[in-house]
């Protein structure tokens, strides 16, 4: 099967067009030369477009089916479907003139009826993308493999009860680490969609972890071997589809690679709607992640806080953005990860070109809050009043007693002796907010 000779009505990329673009198809804030604290905005935001929302997610829903109807999900022959769906992808990269994308080895091959088979069809589509990428301007964000879809993976992968299970994940992980490898991947993703428990009646949840722990070390393990050196990451996700995940926020995942040796090899992907569902702000988990040193990427999407689960709408609200990119730049920016569009158009949005306006007004509504951001750092707006806040900590005392200079006792008996007093100090609260409206 051939793609159709032109799946999108839009033929030229995308331009910037400035504030007052006439066409609405046209970037508005996203100049990627623009040069913002000594970077092009393209090299500070990274963006990557994903493969399995967008070229894979029918339209469907639990209560409705494939809405999308895209000529490369129906026909007989899977790998030319999937060449078909290489060839739309690439289109929508070029179109977009995105730096980056992503994959899942499921969503870019067909599965076969044996891990053989599907390796050997990941291997022919990743010879694809390799013709593919030497004539385009695209490269790999990062790849992972699917271990959550298949029947097989009901009990999860790492975490399975039954260690076949766990062998047969090892070796679609092998294969899509390699495949990421090959092509130049910054970073490898391990996705654990199902790595946590239904219910404590059937679980065993030390020894669940124990696994988890040696199937991540056992990736870092191949990592080194064949000389991949991009970071593997981990997406926090606290409740979907599993009632509780193992991965589940932030402080969670990094007590588990602390646990397990893994903090050097293996850094974190965060994402807004995961965020929320674990009861965390966006620019919180990003901030904690900078504060451990487990920072590596982000998918960039976000989720209806009126709905319980994942529901991966494409990121639009450009003040969240805002504060979750002064994190970001406040820990010096992104190194490997970049901004993944994790995200789905809406099961109505039936239209091929629904899929070019969605990445336009998020990768608008991510420029337009990093400049947003970028001013609040070289205005030192929100850094400002906070080290002013702490500066007690960098005197001579604050500095002693953070370096195991003074005592309990020590302190105590200052306290005493010398009358201590302290006076409290507004943290401001609303001013700090009213300062990232200017901005914003």
């Amino acid at each position: 099967m051939n793609a159709p000779a032109r799946f999108f009505e839009t033929a030229a990329p995308i331009a910037y067009g400035g504030p007052n673009a006439p066409s609405p198809l046209g970037f508005r804030w996203y100049d990627k030369d623009r040069v913002v604290l000594g970077k092009r905005l393209e090299d500070h935001l990274r963006f990557a477009v994903c493969y399995w929302h967008s070229f894979c997610w029918p339209g469907g829903d639990p209560f409705g089916g494939e809405t999308f109807l895209r000529p490369w999900h129906h026909g007989d022959d899977a790998l030319a479907l999937a060449k078909a769906k290489a060839d739309v992808a690439f289109e929508l990269f070029r179109l977009l003139d995105v730096p980056f994308f992503t994959f899942h080895d499921v969503d870019a091959a067909p599965e076969g009826r044996s891990l053989k088979e599907s390796v050997a069809n990941l291997n022919a589509i990743a010879d694809v993308f390799e013709k593919k990428i030497e004539t385009a301007r695209v490269r790999l964000l990062w790849g992972t493999a699917n271990l959550f879809s298949n029947r097989r993976y009901m009990a999860g992968a790492a975490t399975n009860p039954d260690p076949d299970v766990f062998a047969y994940a090892a070796g679609q992980v092998r294969a899509a680490l390699e495949v990421t490898h090959r092509l130049g991947g910054r970073n490898y993703v391990l996705w654990g969609g199902r790595e946590g428990y239904e219910t404590l009646l059937n679980t065993d949840m030390k020894r669940e972890l124990d696994q988890l722990g040696r199937f991540v070390s056992m990736v870092v393990e191949h990592k080194h071997k064949i000389g991949f050196d991009g970071p593997i990451l981990i997406e926090p996700k606290p409740k979907e589809p599993t009632k509780h995940q193992y991965d589940f926020d932030v402080a969670t995942c990094y007590g588990f690679l602390e646990r397990y040796g893994l903090t050097k090899d293996v850094k974190l992907n965060l994402e807004q709607n995961h965020a929320i569902l674990a009861g965390h702000s966006f620019q919180h988990e990003i901030a904690l992640a900078q504060a451990l040193g487990v920072f590596g990427s982000l998918d960039i999407n976000r989720g209806d806080e009126l709905l319980g689960w994942d529901t991966d709408q494409f990121a639009m609200n450009a003040p969240e953005l805002a504060l979750a990119f002064h994190e970001i730049l406040k820990g010096g920016g992104f190194t490997t990860g970049g901004l993944n569009f994790d995200a789905k158009i809406r099961r109505q949005s039936i239209d091929p070109d629904d899929l070019i306006h969605a990445h336009v007004g998020s990768m608008d509504a991510c420029a337009r809050a990093f400049l947003a951001a970028a001013g609040m750092i070289e205005a030192d707006a929100l850094t400002g009043p906070v080290a002013e806040r702490y500066a007690g900590w960098d005197g001579p005392e604050g500095r002693a007693i953070l370096a195991g200079e003074r005592t309990l006792a020590d302190l105590a008996d200052r306290a005493l002796e010398t009358g201590l007093d302290p006076c409290p100090r507004s943290g401001r609260q609303e001013f700090l907010e009213s300062v990232v409206n200017r901005f914003v």
